[in-house]
Parts: C-alpha cells; structure tokens; sequence
C-alpha cells in the first residue's frame, strides 16, 4: 500500500494526457455510442410477417446506414476470422487442401440467394420471436459475400512466401506457430487488406438481397440501406435511390478514412524490398493516434500480450512443415481419407439427386447446362475485357501511394455501387428501345466483379519491391519489356488471385444482373442467373438446388482447368526471391 500521496502533476508532462488524446478517446467513445446505438435495434421483437417498417423518409437515412455498416463490419470480422483458419489449414495441410480448396471454389459460386434460401429458417429458430434471428441470417448472408477472395487471398499470400525469408525463419530455428506470425502473416497483410476493401464492397453489391429474408410467402426487410433501396425501386421513387447512392457514398468516406486508410498506410511496413520507396501514403488518423499520450499508454499491454503470444513455441498439428508431415504420413492414412472424403461427396450428391428428381426431368436439366453456358460465355468475355482494361491502370494506381491513396475511396465507392441501382436505367431503356436483354443486361455483371481484379492488381503493384524497380530503372529497362519481363511477373499471383475471385464473383452476379425488376417492370436474360433468381421469387426449391448444383459444377471444371494451372504456375515460377 502506498505510505504517501504522489501530487499527480509532479509525473511530469509526458504521464498527461494531451490535445491528441481528447480527440481520439472522443473519436472512440462515439464509435461506442453508435454502435450501442444500432445494436438495441437489433434485439426488438420480430415484426409481423409481410409488415414493410422501412420508411423512405430521408430522416431515416443515417439509422439505416448505422444498421447496415453494423452488419457488414460484423461479417467482415468472422470472415477475418474464418480466412485466417480456413486458408492457413488448407496452406498447411496437403490433405486438408484436397478437400478446402475445392470446397472454397463451390462456396464462392453458389449465390447469396442460395444460402438465404436455405440458412435463414435455421437462424429464425436459433432467436424465435427476435430480430435477432433474421439479423445473424442477414449477417451470414454478407459473410458469404465477402469471405472467400479473403481467403484465397491468404491463401496465395502463405504459397509464395520468399524462400530466402523462410530460409532465413529456419535458420533462427522459429517454430511453425513463430514463423506464422513472424513471417508469414505480415507477408500476406498487404493483399488481405486490400481483399477486405474488396470484401466491404463486395457486401454492398449485395446488401439489398441480404437484407430481404424470406421464408416462404413472408418477407422480413430489415432496416438499412438495402431494404430502403429496395422499397424505393418497388414504388418507383428515383429520388429515394439518389438519396441511398448517396448515403453510401458518405459511409464509404467515412469508414475509409477512420479504418482502411489507416491501416494501409500501416501495412506498408510490411513490403519485402530493401530499400525505402521513395513515395508513401499518409493517414490523418494514424498519426493522430500516434500523437496521443494515454491512449498509446494503454495499448503497450495489449502489444506485449501479443507479443508473448506469437512468440510461444507451440507445436500445432497443422503448422508442420509438409516435409515432416509427409515422412510421418502412411499410405493407409491417405486411403482412408480419401474414402472418406468420397464416400462424403457420395452422399452429398445421393440426397441432392433425391431432392431434386421428385419434382423434376432430366430436361430441367439439360435446360439448366444450356443456360449455364449462356452466362458462362458472359462471364469469359467480361473477364476478359475487364484484364485488358484494368490492369494497366491498376498497376499505374498500385506504383504510386500518392494516387492510390486519392484513388482508394472513389474505388470502394464504386466497387460498392449496387447494381440495383442501375436497374431503373436498365429496364427502362430495354423496353423503351426494343434492345436485347441478352447483351445490354451482360454488362451489369461487370458492376460487381471487375473490381476483385482492380483491388488486387493495385495490391501487387504496392507491394512489388521498390529496389527491383530501381534495378530495372538502372538497366534502362522500358516500354513492353519492363512490362513483360519486370511487372507483369511480379503482379502475377495477385493478378491470378483476383481474376479467381472475380470469376466466382461473376457467377454470383449473375444473379443480379441476368433478372431485373422496376416496379412492376420485368427484363430476364438466358443464363443460370436468371433461373435460380426466378426459382428464388417462386420460392421453388428443387429449381434452385438445380440450378446451384449445376453452377457449382461449372466453376468447379472452370477453376479447375484453368485458373488452378495459372495458380501453380504464379507459385512455382514468379515468387519473389
């Protein structure tokens, strides 16, 4: 105990707390409002079925905005979460990534609407009576839209780690679990954290459909942006959607500058070069964080705990190297996984097979792969163009932090824009002049996937070594050459990551984009898009499961025969080393 009091100024100016640590507690404490804010509401009892609460009033605006930028953080920490895990097994482990990785290409086509479909009756019960049902439905629905380029992400990021810096983690003897957090994590910081921008609009693209539960004939629209978006497109009110563009707009500026900037301009520490970049990008908020007093104060426990934590020399299972792992594994150990993965998979296809021939033929079918070819064709040519065009500006973008950092907000903002905004303009002018919806309704996919190739090429191009870039400016190297020879290989596995994502990331649109409503105008388009979305509306789900199943079937031979043999070659041609 204490024998005499100390006077607490005599501890000096530096125990004080300063101007800096005003603003920022302020800046926290608010966040904690509006979030205590926003979580009351989503614990109120369960409205009436078929009861619209949703109010296209302006006024509502900010609450609904709070709602759904609650939600979509929400889901972007488990899909943060669930990254970490799942794609550091599947990295890990040769027979864990037999199974994950093909499972990641299934969970990324199927469609937000499939998981809706059939997940929210399981949440509903989870809370009976409480919002608090439909909101974990919502939430998971968001989860599903922006955790797997996540995890890809991560993925590549733990495959191509340099073998000199693993060499250099074996040398100072660091355990699996050591060199994790050591080496190989800040490795992959960069591109994931362009990914969850990524992911943050990916979760607005479809924030209208998530925030629509049905359950048979009932629907249940929660309050937020989606669900004022789509009330306003139900009763036709153009200037409702303007004012919902908007507000998103405000958000996105918002959480840009309060988080992902910050964080950025954090992760730069991160590149693997020698020598310093000769530009770099700034955060407000990150340097008025470091300008605090208390706040660092209080965060030094934390960052020893952490630092304690990562430094353990745990003996995990999973981080074992694959050499070790491989010695140490008999031949009837992968027997027996693989009869037991196929006997899984076996069953898997028994119960949707029996599911789904109660009620349909094989024409359904056969209907089913002739629309999936329609939008498959749709999706190549939109990649394709997509590459052509995005690349080259985002590699221009990625080697400057100054534009980058100018560039970031506008990007998100339009990575985010909903296509259900386009809608009015979309139906309208195919009605109007007559035009064919099979091509003019193709280019809204692009609204939602060309930017998985964008974040990420910008993500490559950032974290490309500034000294290979002065070696290259040193040899004179320009024109096609620098970009054959110097870039392009180095942005490669990023690249390839993207165009993966945004491949599953088309699929998924399509569901958006081949089947839009106005009112009570309609325009479909033929693909697999337009069918499940239809099925959906009908609530007919053996068409559905149809419909998912053979998408999923598509992706799966796509990524499979091409995607994966670009993969393996960025990971054994083009690591940096």
């Amino acid at each position: 105990m204490a024998t005499r009091f100390v006077p607490f100024t005599s501890l000096g100016r530096r125990a004080m707390p300063n101007q800096w640590d005003v603003v920022a507690l302020s800046l926290i404490l608010g966040a904690f409002v509006l979030i205590v804010h926003a979580g009351r509401g989503m614990v109120v009892p369960l409205p009436a079925p078929n009861t619209t609460p949703i109010t296209l009033d302006y006024a509502y605006l900010p609450y609904y905005a709070l709602r759904t930028t609650l939600r979509m953080f929400a889901a972007l920490a488990a899909s943060l979460l669930f990254t970490i895990t799942y794609a550091t097994i599947a990295a890990k482990s040769r027979r864990a990534e037999m199974v994950l990785v093909p499972l990641l290409d299934v969970l990324q086509s199927v469609p937000i609407l499939g998981f809706l479909s059939f997940t929210v009756t399981f949440f509903l019960n989870l809370f009976p009576g409480s919002v608090l049902g439909a909101e974990c439905a919502a939430i998971f629905a968001i989860f599903t839209s922006q955790a797997w380029n996540m995890a890809f992400s991560f993925y590549q990021s733990l495959r191509t780690v340099p073998p000199d810096l693993d060499e250099v983690a074996t040398g100072f003897r660091l355990s699996g679990w050591q060199k994790f957090w050591q080496l190989e994590t800040p490795f992959a910081i960069p591109a994931l954290i362009w990914n969850m921008m990524m992911s943050m609009s990916g979760g607005w693209f479809f924030v209208v459909a998530a925030e629509a539960i049905t359950v048979g004939d009932t629907t249940i629209k929660l309050p937020g942006i989606g669900s004022y978006l789509a009330v306003a497109i139900d009763q036709k009110r153009i200037d409702a959607v303007l004012a919902a563009v908007v507000a998103v707009l405000v958000v996105i500026l918002l959480y840009d500058q309060v988080i992902f900037r910050p964080i950025v301009t954090w992760a730069q520490k991160f590149r693997v070069e020698l020598s310093a970049s000769e530009e770099t990008s700034s955060s407000w908020v990150l340097n008025l964080l470091l300008r605090t007093s208390w706040l660092r104060s209080a965060m030094v426990p934390a960052g020893k705990a952490f630092d304690w934590f990562t430094s353990l020399r745990l003996t995990l299972p999973v981080f074992r190297s694959k050499r070790v792992e491989a010695k140490g594994t008999s031949r009837a150990i992968d027997v027996v996984w693989f009869c037991l993965v196929g006997a899984l998979a076996i069953y898997a296809i028994w119960e949707t097979v029996h599911f789904v021939s109660a009620t349909l033929s094989w024409g359904d079918l056969g209907q089913t792969i002739v629309l999936t070819l329609f939008t498959m064709l749709r999706v190549v040519l939109l990649l394709l163009l997509a590459t052509l065009f995005w690349v080259p500006v985002g590699v221009w973008i990625g080697l400057r932090p100054r534009i980058a950092e100018m560039v970031q907000p506008l990007a998100q903002f339009l990575a985010a824009f909903p296509a259900n905004v386009v809608f009015p303009i979309a139906v309208i002018g195919i009605l109007a002049f007559h035009l064919n919806p099979d091509i003019w309704l193709s280019f809204l996919i692009i609204f939602g996937t060309q930017w998985y190739i964008v974040f990420n090429v910008i993500a490559g191009a950032s974290a490309y070594p500034n000294d290979l870039r002065e070696v290259a400016r040193n040899f004179k190297i320009g024109g096609w050459t620098w970009w054959r020879s110097v870039i392009l290989p180095g942005i490669f596995p990023y690249y390839v990551t993207g165009a993966l994502t945004a491949s599953g990331g088309s699929w998924n649109a399509a569901i958006v984009a081949e089947y839009v409503k106005w009112g009570n105008d309609k325009v479909a388009a033929h693909g697999i898009g337009s069918y499940i979305a239809q099925a959906t509306e009908a609530g007919d789900f053996p068409k559905i499961v149809l419909g998912v199943a053979v998408m999923s079937i598509c992706v799966i031979l796509f990524n499979r025969l091409f995607w994966r043999p670009l993969f393996g070659f960025a990971e054994r041609r083009l690591r940096l080393s």
